[in-house]
């Protein structure tokens, strides 16, 4: 599924969730849950909630698309794999091992091992073989890691949003209630504290769908960060490996 569709079709579900459960579960007349009190937090309420659904539903497709993007085995454990492969000069050892372990860092390796038994095949020069296979490998991690990087701009642009989006239900708030105040003689003591829920309910909804989306954010950047590390180093080592083995030959 394009990432256009996915999104649009995630904001349309979660708002429809969103609207149902704000009108027949927190607006509910008999109030069996004794939620009501998040109904008079107004129709912001339904915004924040989608936002909040829209953040936690990025949160378990990361966690899924990044555990199948690691592979089936530990990466260090793959990495010693096919550097003994290629000591031993045994690149399609080392291609098996890719093929085994899929995953992002092994489809990059994989790659650049089967541009470099290409240009073996074709005879070429030693530095030729390792400029080819440095270019494979740059190309291949050009197209893998944004696929890690996916849906991070969303989350991120989720925190920023629930922020605003919950001062703007504040401010309503306050503003009813100062509305409340201001009338002459008694003031309207329900107008006051609608204005006041309105207030609080949506600043306690902003506030968590920002800080969710906050934490999933900085723990995701860190996992991708730290992975396209490791697929550096392992295609650091690979081109190291296969230069010193040419050479012994």
């Amino acid at each position: 599924m394009k990432q256009s569709v996915f999104m649009t079709v995630l904001l349309v579900i979660a708002f429809g969730v969103s609207w149902i459960v704000y009108e027949f579960i927190f607006g509910a007349d008999n109030d069996a849950f004794g939620l009501h009190y998040i109904y008079a937090g107004g129709y912001l309420v339904v915004v924040l909630m989608t936002l909040s659904i829209m953040v936690i539903t990025y949160i378990f497709e990361r966690l899924l698309s990044l555990r199948k993007a690691y592979g089936k085995e530990a990466l260090p454990v793959f990495v010693k794999k096919v550097e003994k492969a290629l000591m031993e000069n045994n690149i399609t050892q080392a291609i098996a091992a890719c093929d085994q372990q899929k995953g992002s860092c092994a489809e990059i390796v994989r790659s650049g091992l089967e541009s470099y038994q290409r240009a073996q095949t074709l005879q070429w020069s030693l530095d030729k073989r390792l400029t080819e296979t440095r270019r494979a490998l740059e190309e291949a991690t050009s197209l893998e890691v944004p696929l890690l990087e996916r849906n991070l701009i969303a989350i991120s642009t989720i925190a920023s949003i629930s922020t605003m989006v919950g001062l703007l239900g504040t401010t309503l708030g306050m503003i009813r209630s100062f509305k409340a105040l201001a009338q002459s003689g008694a003031p309207d003591a329900i107008q006051l504290s609608l204005g006041i829920s309105e207030a609080l309910i949506n600043t306690a909804g902003g506030l968590f769908a920002a800080i969710v989306a906050i934490v999933a954010y900085n723990y995701f950047v860190n996992k991708v960060d730290a992975y396209t590390y490791m697929i550096d180093e392992a295609s650091y080592s690979m081109v190291s490996i296969l230069s010193t083995t040419a050479k012994d030959q």
